[in-house]
Parts: structure tokens; C-alpha cells; sequence
């Protein structure tokens, strides 16, 4: 399938091949931890996307051959009966990512960011990450025999910590929080020239997260349900969220669906400049402070990217509070049976916070996007449990 790069502020179209990230024209990464501009995303060929979906596969930039044997995505789909009956609302569906290989929906990009390195030789990919990126860049590395470098805060769990090393990557962490973190991966992948995964950097990690879009439209037709009507995203950087909302798009365009979803950026009130930017109009970065880390996040660097395309399709923004975080966590666990980490809490949170504003009848789509045991100090705290 031919496909490019297109940068969606000027149109500038530029190949997909190693070192391409920003528009040349538009592209800044202006000063450390400020939003990037001029992020490019992927184009291609309507006609011949429409017979790989009709071949039952997703349109994505890199053949198949050059996947690793790893089961990313497929994920399912729930009904949560119970959790819908206490909500009362029949429509609600859990959409669980904590089931990838290495527990987190960021298994998504790495699985096509790991495709294109073994594409063009490329033996080493770097990035850094608030822990789930890592732990997935790593887990995906293992499988496509590449070597992986990740920084990574101190701060971050140490579930996820670990989980790095398992999987036999370098772990570089900072003393600072992830902002700092992406600023010295920019550093090491400027100086030494390996491919950066760096979300909302590399082009790919948006593309490959477009990947649940398409699954959530073929389960729902599967269980006689029309598409949703709402998704709930858990948003740090935007990148997922921009994802999504890249395949509604592709879907849209392709005459899957004929309408696009409300897509809700859900946000921690201690890291929320998406949100707070759909109300004000100003993108403005701020020391984050919450317990989900996977969304914390000073300056979200696919922030202007992110929210154009909000703004663009009528997309919505949920601020909730850590402790409202930590009930829907609980409440996950209790009435579904997810265990989701607090990050993937926050769209419940958010669902539960809008609910009162969705009509009965709706369909909304909650997006879990990470396991509860990649933070299970967070967890013990939403059940009054002490760790010692």
C-alpha cells in the first residue's frame, strides 16, 4: 500500500523512512518541555485500504511480514453487567488493554514502531516514558530481538521498573519527572542517531494506537450494537487520544461509520492542560501532581496535535480528582472484575462524572489502558490496605 507522511498544519507530505519525525516547515520542539508542533501522521491510498479491511486486516505502514510473533491488540471488549446495572446505563462498554502482552495499551505503537525498525535493519529504539511506554518498548524489543534504551523517572512504579529489566532493556533513570526524562531521550537519540519511539514524536506511536478504533467498530456490529455514541480516553500526552480519534477518522473516511463518536480526553486534576485547554483555548503546561502516573505530565508534547483534533470532531474534556480515581479503580474491580491501574480509572472516573449528561440510551466506550498491578501501591491506598 503506498503510504507517506502528511503534516496536517501545512499539508506537507514527506516518505515514511528512518530519522523523518516533525514537519520541516511547521516542525519545533521549541524549548525542554514545551508541546511539540508540526507532528506529522501517516496518509494512504483509500482504495487500497478498503481491501485490507475487507481482507480483515487494519491499514497500518508496515507489512505484515515484519511484525514480531507477539499477540498485540485483539483485545476485548465488555459488556460489565453488574458495573451497569450500578451505573444505570445499559450502553457502557469496557474496552481492556491491561490484557497486551506487557500489561498496557502502549504495546499498540511499540509492536508497529518495532515492525519499522526491523524493516530498515534499525537494531536499537530509545524512548522515554512514565513507565507503561517502557515496560512495552521493552516487552515488544525482547520479541523482535532489538535492543532498547528507556528513561525513565525514579518515581515511576516499581512494577514497571522491573518490568524493563525483565525483558533485558537498559534502564536510564532520571533524577526529574518525565518531562526531563523525554528531554534527555531527544538528547541520547540526536547525538547517537537510533530511532526514537518518543511518543507523540515518532509519527508511528499515533498511528499504531489508531489499532483499537477499528476493534471496538467491528465488536460492537458483532454484538448488534451501533458504534459508540461517546469514548472516554485516559490523556497525559494526548498521544492515545489522538490515536483514537486518527481511526474514527480512518473508519469515517472508509465508510465504516458514518458519523464520529464524542471522544472525551480524560484527565487527572493535577495534569490536565487538554482539558483545561478546551475551556480556556490556551495550552498551557504546569507541574502535574497525581497518582496516575501513566497520565502525569508537565507539558503534553502531542498537546497542540491532540487537541486539534478535539476541536476539529466536538471532542469533550472530564477533569477528575485522584480520589474520585481511586473510587472508580475500585469500583472497576468490584463490579466488573477489571483491575485497571489509575491511569485507565480516570476514564471511568470521567464516564461516571458526564454520565448525569449522556442520554440513557447512549452507547459509551470506557477505555482501560493499563493493568492494576503495574501499580499496586495506589491500589492498596483504594482499599485502605497499608503496604509495609
Amino acid at each position: 500500500m503506498r503510504w507517506s507522511y502528511r503534516c496536517p498544519e501545512c499539508g506537507a507530505a514527506y516518505p515514511i523512512e528512518p530519522g523523518r519525525y516533525l514537519c520541516d516547515r511547521c516542525g519545533s520542539r521549541n524549548a525542554p518541555g514545551m508541546p511539540l508542533h508540526g507532528v506529522l501522521e501517516c496518509a494512504f491510498d483509500p482504495d487500497e485500504a478498503r481491501r485490507e479491511l475487507a481482507a480483515g486486516s487494519i491499514p497500518l505502514p508496515v507489512e505484515a511480514e515484519h511484525f514480531p510473533s507477539l499477540p498485540v491488540g485483539g483485545t476485548p471488549l465488555w459488556p460489565a453487567p453488574r458495573l451497569r446495572e450500578e451505573l444505570g446505563f445499559p450502553g457502557l462498554w469496557l474496552k481492556d488493554d491491561g490484557c497486551e502482552p506487557s500489561g498496557s495499551y502502549k504495546d499498540r505503537a511499540s509492536y508497529l514502531v518495532a515492525a519499522f525498525a526491523r524493516k530498515h535493519g534499525i537494531g536499537e529504539v530509545a524512548l522515554a516514558s512514565t513507565g507503561n511506554a517502557a515496560s512495552s518498548m521493552a516487552c515488544v524489543g525482547a520479541a523482535a530481538g532489538l535492543k532498547v534504551t528507556v528513561f525513565l523517572p525514579k518515581s515511576a512504579p516499581i512494577a514497571k521498573r522491573v518490568q524493563v529489566l525483565q525483558y533485558g532493556a537498559e534502564l536510564r533513570e532520571i533524577e526529574g519527572n518525565y518531562d526531563l526524562a523525554f528531554d534527555t531521550c531527544l538528547a541520547y537519540t540526536d547525538e547517537t542517531g537510533v530511532l526514537s519511539r518518543n511518543t507523540a514524536y515518532n509519527p508511528l506511536t499515533i498511528e499504531g494506537k489508531k489499532t483499537a478504533a477499528f476493534e471496538i467498530i467491528r465488536e460492537l456490529a458483532a454484538r448488534g450494537s451501533r458504534p459508540p455514541d461517546h469514548v472516554f480516553v485516559p490523556t497525559g500526552d494526548g498521544v492515545i487520544l489522538a490515536g483514537l480519534i486518527r481511526g474514527f477518522e480512518d473508519l469515517l473516511a472508509l465508510g465504516e461509520i458514518d458519523r464520529m463518536p464524542t471522544v472525551w480526553a480524560a484527565q487527572a486534576e493535577g495534569s490536565s492542560a487538554i482539558a483545561r485547554a478546551l475551556e480556556t483555548g490556551r495550552l498551557e503546561p504546569r507541574p502535574s501532581a497525581t497518582l496516575a502516573d501513566s497520565i502525569s505530565v508537565d507539558a503534553p508534547r502531542n498537546g497542540v496535535f491532540a487537541l486539534a483534533k478535539l476541536r476539529r470532531h466536538g471532542g469533550a474534556g472530564a477533569i477528575v480528582a485522584d480520589q474520585a480515581i481511586l473510587e472508580a479503580q475500585r469500583l472497576g474491580s468490584a463490579k466488573a472484575g477489571l483491575f485497571a491501574e489509575p491511569s485507565s480509572a480516570a476514564a471511568l472516573a470521567a464516564f461516571i462524572q458526564a454520565r448525569p449528561r449522556l442520554g440513557r440510551d447512549e452507547v459509551a466506550v470506557a477505555m482501560l489502558t493499563g493493568s492494576g498491578l503495574k501499580d499496586i501501591a495506589s491500589a492498596a491506598r483504594a482499599v485502605g490496605y497499608r503496604l509495609d
